[in-house]
């Protein structure tokens, strides 16, 4: 029988436990991937405490979204797929049926063909933070050389794939970080400029920065009271990409900034793109080609056995001075 971690309640991580569960056939449009690695991401946390876009509709389930691994088996119905295939999925709505397992059931639509340069513990390091920093920069609001983009909270896996995407395109890029010692990681990572957040006056660094013409798009996991700090500071016409809750869970908005300037607040959650088939296609040619030419790759910080999935959160979640993708290797 496989293992599968899986969360007893909505507490947190802590009633995560592993558990010998069922070997499944994929059903109609499916394929089973047996797991080689998998990976942890903040999103996963907010889900074990009932803070996130959706929830279990059962317990126990099994949480993460990001799993790399071989196909071991295809339901009716499935022809893009083939028992051996290298795959890893993109970031799907998972609700019980999430990744911290040795054997994983997915849609076919999000098990996509692993760039065969990664290795398994890379592929299930790449959609999640490439797919979601992609479309805010490259389709909703192309942006490229000549204009400027914000990233708070940049040493964020999403938020350094926004540096690296940028940096590609020629934006000129500005991250954020409450950690002076993050600053040479952030400008490896892509970003022209740093700013210090409880140390810099952050809509005063934007103004020097830009020339006073203002950001074209804010990239923003943080929000709270840190978009009045940087809503003098927005070009006309900007967007915010709002997509995290670490500055609490009502965003101040700087209001009458977005009037004078016409400034669009956008909620905005990558898998309202997946899960359209012709966004996802074009993200997915993106990221391939990125990599391929060299511009791209997954920072991975640390890998943990599968027995101790628990202590990875608890490395997730404490202070760290290394940045990157936490990954769980499952030993198949």
């Amino acid at each position: 029988m496989p293992r599968a971690w899986q969360l007893h309640d909505l507490s947190g991580y802590s009633s995560l436990r592993l558990d010998d569960v069922e070997q499944n056939e994929p059903g109609d449009g499916e394929v089973r991937i047996r797991v080689q690695a998998f990976a942890l991401n903040w999103g996963d946390m907010d889900l074990m405490q009932g803070n996130y876009t959706f929830s279990f509709p059962k317990l126990p389930a099994r949480v993460g979204i990001e799993a790399s691994g071989v196909i071991d088996a295809v339901g009716p119905g499935v022809t893009d797929h083939a028992v051996g295939d290298f795959v890893s999925t993109v970031p799907y709505f998972y609700y019980d049926r999430g990744a911290s397992t040795e054997s994983l059931i997915v849609d076919a639509r999000f098990a996509v063909k692993a760039p065969p340069s990664l290795s398994p513990v890379e592929a299930a390091s790449i959609w999640m933070q490439y797919l979601t920093a992609y479309y805010p920069i490259a389709e909703i609001k192309p942006l490229g050389k000549g204009d400027f983009a914000l990233v708070t909270a940049a040493t964020s896996t999403a938020g350094a794939a926004m540096l690296e995407i940028g940096r590609s395109r020629g934006v000129t890029m500005i991250g954020t970080t409450r950690n002076p010692e993050s600053a040479e990681y952030l400008r490896e990572m892509g970003a022209d400029h740093v700013i210090v957040t409880g140390r810099d006056d952050v809509a005063g660094e934007l103004d020097r920065i830009t020339g006073g013409r203002g950001v074209d798009l804010a990239f923003d996991c943080v929000a709270g009271k840190l978009l009045t700090e940087y809503g003098p500071a927005l070009a006309r016409d900007a967007r915010i990409f709002f997509y995290g809750l670490l500055g609490g869970l009502t965003p101040e908005l700087p209001l009458f900034d977005m009037l004078a300037k016409n400034v669009v607040f956008h909620p905005y959650s990558v898998f309202n793109y997946v899960e359209d088939a012709d966004f996802l296609a074009r993200g997915l040619d993106f990221v391939y080609a990125e990599i391929e030419a060299g511009n791209i790759r997954p920072r991975i910080d640390r890998v943990f056995p599968m027995e101790d999935y628990v202590r990875a959160w608890d490395y997730l979640s404490a202070p760290r001075r290394t940045h990157g993708k936490v990954v769980i290797e499952t030993g198949l």
